[in-house]
């Protein structure tokens, strides 16, 4: 597209027309701004006037947005050259140099292009005024607006609302949108359902009716974009939330009845830890039970280290037991090897008479001479007085007395039958050690 104003820039002329043949050097241009759009060409119409036939030394230059100038296009001793790469391939003269009209076309428009560009002529034989041998154009670059992308935010059922958006992602000036439904139902949507800067379009309470194809055109000054979107408007689904409401129930059931069925164990655990510890438990109070502890004789001597019974034999000779007839139901051991209810009688210094006690025989035992320098053996002389007659008759010798030691020893117990047992003993806290 070429930028231009009522009149048309003037034809090339010849030194030879009087109009010029008084003036000094002058440059001309026939607008100060110049409009393009992105992608085309635009032409920044200038000439100039002298009395000079002489070939001119054409420059132009573009100042770029930091405030630097640099040339561009350049004439001089019959050569044209692009001295810039922005502009390479894209700068011309529009007519074949030299010539008096050195207006310049500017070929696929960019936005960067946008800015001011100045012209000087000099010729040697002719000076201009002040200044008057250049001049300056502006060009703005217009771009149009890209494609929009046409977006439906929310659900189209029945009842419900949805907002239609429209954008697009570039356009010099900023592009405006709007929005209408297509054919064969036209409609043209206004403010406030329309939003022309932000692009949007709000459809409320929908209905079946207004479903159909949705076009949003993004405009501006340089050119137009559309996009399209079609609105579908559909019922409720009912068997969607039915489902969901199903498989939302059954999974709640399952953890309820996951987490009923941990309860119950960690219940009977608890239960059953609690029936062990009361089993296990001793009061702090109570006493161990105390080991057995057995009479310490002469001939043995009985040690407990740990719980544990042990005995310490020593070397000593026995008095042997007299024998006596079976029908002797006083003797010591009995049937069974034990000596459950006999006691003993005691002889004393005081009285010499014998103590009679209860036990399980109807006869008496003989009586117990308490041991004197741990000698069990009777005090009775070796020589006897003579026996005594009765009725013509000598009476049987008297009987040993039987020394049965006030305790019970272990040696008596091995002659019993009795079998030594290890008793554990237990501690404080209750457990065996």
């Amino acid at each position: 597209m070429h930028a231009s104003s009522g009149r048309s820039p003037p034809r090339e002329k010849t030194p030879a027309e009087p109009a010029l043949s008084s003036a000094l050097l002058e440059v001309h241009v026939q607008q100060a701004i110049v409009v393009g759009v992105e992608g085309q060409s635009i032409t920044l119409p200038a000439w100039y006037s002298t009395i000079s036939t002489k070939d001119p030394y054409v420059t132009w230059y573009f100042e770029r947005p930091a405030g630097k100038e640099v040339q561009i296009l350049k004439y001089f001793g019959q050569v044209t050259s692009i001295n810039d790469p922005q502009f390479n391939g894209r700068l011309r003269f529009v007519y074949t140099m030299p010539s008096k009209n050195i207006s310049m076309t500017i070929d696929k428009l960019q936005e960067a292009d946008s800015g001011r560009y100045k012209c000087y002529v000099d010729i040697n034989d002719d000076i201009g005024s002040d200044g008057s041998n250049s001049k300056q154009i502006n060009v703005t670059v217009l771009v149009i607006p890209s494609v929009p992308t046409c977006k439906i935010h929310g659900t189209s059922y029945t009842g419900t609302n949805v907002t239609l958006s429209c954008r697009s992602s570039s356009g010099k000036p900023e592009p405006r949108y709007s929005w209408m439904r297509a054919a064969p139902a036209s409609q043209v949507f206004f403010a406030p359902a329309q939003d022309e800067e932000k692009g949007t379009l709000t459809l409320t309470n929908l209905t079946s009716q207004m479903s159909g194809t949705y076009v949003c055109t993004s405009r501006n000054i340089a050119g137009s974009a559309t996009c399209n979107i079609t609105v579908e408007v559909t019922s409720y689904s009912n068997t969607g939330l039915i489902v969901g409401a199903v498989i939302g129930s059954i999974a709640g059931i399952c953890c309820l009845g996951i987490l009923v069925i941990v309860l119950i164990h960690l219940y009977r655990r608890k239960k059953r830890e609690s029936q062990e510890d009361t089993e296990n438990e001793i009061k702090e109070d109570s006493q161990a039970p105390k080991p057995l502890t057995w009479a310490k004789g002469n001939e043995s001597d009985m040690v407990f280290k740990n719980g544990t019974l042990s005995s310490i034999n020593t070397n000593r000779d026995h008095k042997a037991y007299n024998s006596k007839s079976p029908s002797d139901t006083a003797s010591v051991t009995t049937t069974t090897g034990s000596n459950l209810g006999f006691k003993p009688t005691y002889l004393t210094d005081r009285a010499k008479s014998t103590t009679p006690t209860p036990n399980m025989s109807s006869h008496s035992l003989p009586p117990y001479v308490v041991p004197q320098n741990g000698n069990y053996y009777s005090n009775t002389p070796a020589s006897r007085e003579p026996q005594h007659m009765a009725n013509g008759h000598n009476l049987p010798a008297p009987r040993k007395e039987i020394i049965v030691p006030s305790g019970v020893t272990p040696s008596n117990l091995v002659r019993m039958g009795a079998v030594p047992v290890m008793v554990p003993a237990q501690s404080q806290a209750g457990s065996l050690v």
